[in-house]
């Protein structure tokens, strides 16, 4: 049947999006410039709330679009100006070339990476150890390198076992030398297929949260610890010693609850890797190590020092993350022989879209900073005092970064706690313990969504969502056991006391400096050249 113009207006816009999904940004597009006439805060929040819409959506539609055209109306109606877009993406450009380059280098080193994890996959049989296996690795790994890294290494894994996985239910049998007949390919399909989804969705949220477990230990592990050190005057070992007592505790409830609720299947984990998929993943590794020649060794060996040139690149910070993502694109390629530029450009189409996405999220965190979204929480919570101080950040910049970018919000809160300190309107001490409230608040409780930690949102976004099954509010359930316990491990250590008594302890021993208000104001106007 023929459509009216009208009615291929509408059936081209989104495309093949739910009619009710279509209505709805409808809907938001035409009621954003009456609200933000009547009064511009109620509208600079319902646009965030109808941002995180998109984002909950993401599997009906790729946030890009919807998100596109909710920024493009705020810049369009003065919720923010095209100049502060403009300052936000420069001062997040070390973020954009590690999405640009960083997860294309990883791309060019997924024949290592799917040689190892194959072998761990298919060696450790027990799911909960090798649950605990990811989470510690990826803990491990976001503690010297960027969490967005880390992950897009193991979404390129498990990209790899799916991959494997499909070609053998599909017929495409990788040792071509014989078929699974139907009956076969359709009992591997309809018995095993949700199962292994569900065992790489286990193994992905397992992941992602050790990012953050990991992240938050040192001033390399997450974007806003770098800001936060730089203000406090902080290097990397006193940096980790003032945040022990709070990340060691929780790092260590952390790997317990992976533990937990695989053993006792909570919410989703305890999926099993079905013993069919096991047996195609083992004679896969055994195929590839018989037909491994010389000039595939070879290709593992490049592939394996430039991933240990990446991982002393990073933790030495010799480059800006994405240029030292570079290098490992021209590296790896140079050197296997990667010259066709089609070749190349594969590498690109997992990042690029997310790059666009968080450009427009850039000019959400815009109309947040203009119309002042976060000023009363911030005044609210300074007027508290003491360890209720810290509770109250803790709490408060976990909330806030549930909703919007941690980032952001741990930037905004260090800033006005410089001020306050610059102000004498708190102690050098009580800088110190809300610049640790204001780190661990910012990337424990954050997990709860995919909004607060990019690694998060990346995942979700990202190809192997859809062919997992993992929506935003799965995801939002599978964190919910870690976000429980994380958040409440961390307020304990503030509000009982450990945190004061360890920081005391470290003064004694010297770990750590007492810096006067001077050198704060020293750190502020560094940062501020940087």
């Amino acid at each position: 049947m023929a459509l009216s113009l009208r009615q291929a207006f509408f059936h081209n816009f989104l495309g093949q999006a739910p009619k009710w999904y279509k209505l709805a940004i409808i809907a938001f597009l035409v009621i954003n410039p009456i609200v933000f006439a009547i009064d511009p805060f109620i509208a600079g929040w319902l646009l965030v709330i109808e941002f995180i819409f998109t984002l909950a959506m993401a599997l009906k539609c790729y946030p890009l679009q919807p998100g596109g055209l909710l920024a493009i109306e705020a810049v369009a109606i003065g919720m923010t100006s095209p100049a502060t877009v403009l300052h936000e993406l420069e001062a997040n450009l070390e973020v954009i070339l590690l999405l640009i380059f960083m997860v294309a280098g990883i791309f060019f080193m997924k024949q290592l990476l799917l040689f190892i994890f194959t072998k761990l996959v298919t060696k450790v049989r027990s799911k909960a150890l090798l649950s605990l296996a990811f989470c510690f690795f990826s803990a491990f790994l976001s503690a010297f390198l960027d969490a967005l890294t880390v992950i897009a290494v193991i979404i390129a894994v498990a990209i790899g076992f799916y991959t494997i996985y499909h070609k053998v239910a599909s017929g495409k049998d990788f040792t071509q030398d014989h078929d699974h007949n139907n009956d076969e390919q359709d009992d591997l399909c309809k018995d095993d297929l949700e199962q292994f989804r569900g065992f790489l969705r286990n193994l992905m949220m397992h992941a992602g949260v050790g990012t953050a477990l990991g992240g938050v230990c040192t001033m390399v592990g997450e974007p806003q610890n770098l800001i936060i050190a730089a203000q406090s005057n902080w290097n990397f070992a006193e940096f980790f010693v003032r945040m022990s007592p709070v990340t060691i505790p929780v790092l260590a409830a952390g790997l317990l609850t992976c533990v937990l609720v695989e053993k006792f299947k909570i919410v989703g984990y305890g999926e099993e890797l079905p013993e069919s998929v096991r047996k195609i993943l083992v004679d896969y590794a055994e195929y590839e190590d018989k037909r491994r020649t010389n000039k595939d060794r070879a290709m593992l060996i490049i592939q394996g020092l430039v991933g240990l040139w990446l991982v002393a690149g990073l933790a030495l910070h010799l480059a800006a993350v994405g240029l030292i993502g570079l290098s490992v694109i021209i590296l790896t390629t140079s050197f296997n022989g990667i010259i066709d530029e089609h070749s190349l450009g594969k590498a690109f189409e997992e990042a690029l879209p997310f790059t666009a996405l968080l450009a427009v999220f850039f000019a959400i965190v815009g109309v947040i900073i203009e119309q002042g979204l976060f000023a009363p929480v911030i005044t609210w919570v300074l007027s508290y005092s003491g360890k209720t101080q810290a509770v109250m950040f803790f709490i408060a910049n976990g909330l806030l970064s549930m909703v919007s970018d941690n980032v952001f919000v741990g930037t905004v809160y260090i800033n006005e706690v410089k001020t306050a300190l610059l102000e004498g309107k708190i102690t050098r001490d009580q800088f110190d313990m809300l610049a640790v409230a204001i780190n661990t608040g910012t990337n424990l409780p954050s997990v709860a969504t995919p909004n607060g930690q990019a690694a998060f949102l990346f995942l979700l976004t990202s190809a192997l969502a859809p062919l997992i099954r993992l929506s935003y509010g799965r995801m939002v359930i599978l964190a919910l056991p870690y976000t429980i316990v994380m958040s409440f491990v961390g307020l304990a250590t503030i509000e009982f006391g450990l945190l004061d008594n360890l920081t005391q302890y470290f003064y004694e021993m010297h770990w750590i400096n007492h810096h006067s208000v001077a050198e704060a104001a020293a750190g502020a106007i560094s940062a501020g050249h940087h």
